[in-house]
């Protein structure tokens, strides 16, 4: 699969990539290695897996990490209350706990969690382990055997080997460091906010009639904010929310304005809302972005 097929195979799914982004992508399925994706929230990591897996045409899978996730919700878990309603109209004759144990511990009483779910599929997966900077070091190490060998070890049942082999991608925002062990298993990209054509390219997929001069003074303003000192600069999708609420309005030109009454589809925090209006108000500042 070439890059040229991938980038339009992105593209036709609403993700614009850039070269290196199809490029790491076309090596981790040819090496079938695991991908981690670093970068700031918004920047459009979990977009890229939701769009890799239907230029793919396979199911995603999607584990969303946390703190204190673990292997139940993970990778297994007994059906305890299956289990007991078995052991509880079982016959009466069968008393040795082996024979009861090699009856509740089998297959059908696994509940399959997104990891073993992946290995397990009859056809590849796209597998997407979300925020995996959320979870602690504990929790990396089950990935390991899973990300390295394509195996679950169960001790009730033993190892169970993988049906298929998914195409893995791991998100962070870098909110702590990353075991080496871990990423020493996979291939590395760093996606970050994209810069004004590739945005621009962006806003006209999801909006084809939008002003050429509008769509432009938005990623200018847009790119021009993410350089301030904000708790939360805006994401991908909230830019698309705002042009939306743009269009909507019937605006064809940015005014001071319109971006003080819409400033809350880009901006959570009162903090930064306030800082945005201040900039927005001078109108020095305002004039030297639209006119840059």
């Amino acid at each position: 699969m070439d890059l040229e097929k991938i980038t339009l195979g992105l593209k036709q799914e609403g993700y614009i990539a850039d070269d290196n982004t199809a490029m790491v992508l076309q090596y981790s399925l040819l090496l079938n290695k695991p991908l981690l994706i670093e970068g700031p929230a918004g920047a459009g990591k979990t977009e890229l897996a939701k769009a890799w897996s239907q230029f793919l045409g396979r199911e995603l899978i999607r584990l969303q990490c946390y703190e204190g996730i673990d292997e139940s919700k993970a990778l297994y878990e007994w059906d305890y209350q299956k289990q007991l309603l078995f052991i509880q109209t079982k016959e009466p004759g069968t008393k040795e706990w082996s024979d009861t144990s090699e009856t509740i511990y089998t297959d059908e009483f696994l509940l399959r969690r997104p990891l073993l779910k992946a290995i397990t599929n009859e056809k590849p997966a796209v597998l997407l382990i979300d925020e995996i900077d959320k979870s602690d070091e504990e929790f990396e190490s089950f990935l390991l055997e899973i990300l390295s060998d394509w195996q679950i070890s169960i001790p009730e049942i033993g190892t169970i080997p993988a049906v298929s082999i998914p195409s893995v991608l791991l998100t962070s925002n870098s909110t702590r460091n990353i075991s080496q062990a871990l990423r020493r298993r996979c291939l590395y990209l760093h996606l970050d906010y994209p810069n004004e054509q590739r945005e621009l390219e962006i806003l006209k997929i999801n909006f084809p009639q939008l002003q050429e001069k509008l769509g432009k003074q938005a990623v200018t303003l847009v790119r021009k904010l993410r350089l301030e000192k904000l708790k939360k600069h805006p994401s991908i999708s909230e830019v698309i929310d705002w042009v939306n609420i743009l269009e909507q309005l019937g605006v064809e030109e940015l005014l001071q304005e319109t971006v003080a009454s819409t400033i809350t589809v880009l901006f959570k925090y009162q903090d930064d809302c306030k800082l945005v209006l201040e900039k927005v108000n001078q109108k020095d500042w305002f004039n030297g972005i639209l006119h840059s």
